[in-house]
C-alpha cells in the first residue's frame, strides 16, 4: 500500500487531490489494487488499507426533490435517504441514476470523491466522522483514498453535518 503526503503528491494527480493541494490541506493518499470482482467498493477500500470500516467513508449522489445531494456516510453501513432530504431541507430523496451521478461529478461509480467534482454539489456528512481524527474518502478513483479530518472535510466541502447512515 503507497502512502503519499501531500508533499510527495506527483502533479497531475485527481481533481481531488489536486484540490487538496490547492486548498493547502493536511492529507495522506492510500492507494491500493482495486478487484472489479469485489462486491463491495468501500469495504475493499477498508481492507486494502486495514483501516475500520467505519472510519472509510462512501460518496453518494442522491436526488433530493430534483437537485443532486452528497451524502458520505461509512461503509459499514447505508444512507438513509429520508435523513438524507430532512438534513437540506428537502422532502424526498432518491439514489441518482448512476450516469447522472458520473455526468455531474466527473468521477465514475466507485471513485465519486466529495472533492474537486466538476460541479459542486451541496453535501452531507454522517455526524458519526467527528467520532475520529481522520476518515477516509475517495480520492477520485477505483483503489485510491484521501485520509484528512473531518473538520478539513466539511470546510473544503462546505459540508453539513447530520445523522444520515444506518448502521
Amino acid at each position: 500500500m503507497a502512502k503519499k503526503s501531500k508533499k510527495q503528491q506527483q502533479p497531475g494527480g485527481t481533481p481531488a487531490t489536486v484540490a487538496l493541494t490547492a486548498a493547502g490541506a493536511d492529507f495522506t493518499v492510500h492507494a491500493y489494487d482495486h478487484d472489479p470482482a469485489h462486491p463491495s467498493y468501500g469495504e475493499e477500500a477498508a481492507e486494502a488499507m486495514g483501516v475500520s470500516p467505519e472510519r472509510v467513508f462512501k460518496t453518494l449522489v442522491a436526488d433530493v426533490d430534483g437537485s443532486l445531494v452528497i451524502g458520505i456516510v461509512p461503509v459499514s453501513g447505508s444512507l438513509d435517504l429520508k435523513a438524507l432530504a430532512t438534513a437540506v431541507g428537502g422532502k424526498k430523496a432518491t439514489m441518482a441514476d448512476p450516469a447522472l451521478a458520473e455526468r455531474t461529478t466527473g468521477y465514475v461509480r466507485g471513485g465519486i470523491s466529495p472533492l474537486g467534482q466538476r460541479k459542486k454539489l451541496r453535501t452531507v456528512l454522517d455526524a458519526s466522522a467527528t467520532a475520529f481524527d481522520t476518515i477516509c474518502v475517495s480520492a477520485g478513483r477505483r483503489g485510491l483514498e484521501v485520509e484528512l479530518s473531518p473538520k478539513d472535510l466539511t470546510d473544503l466541502t462546505n459540508a453539513t453535518l447530520a445523522p444520515i447512515a444506518r448502521t
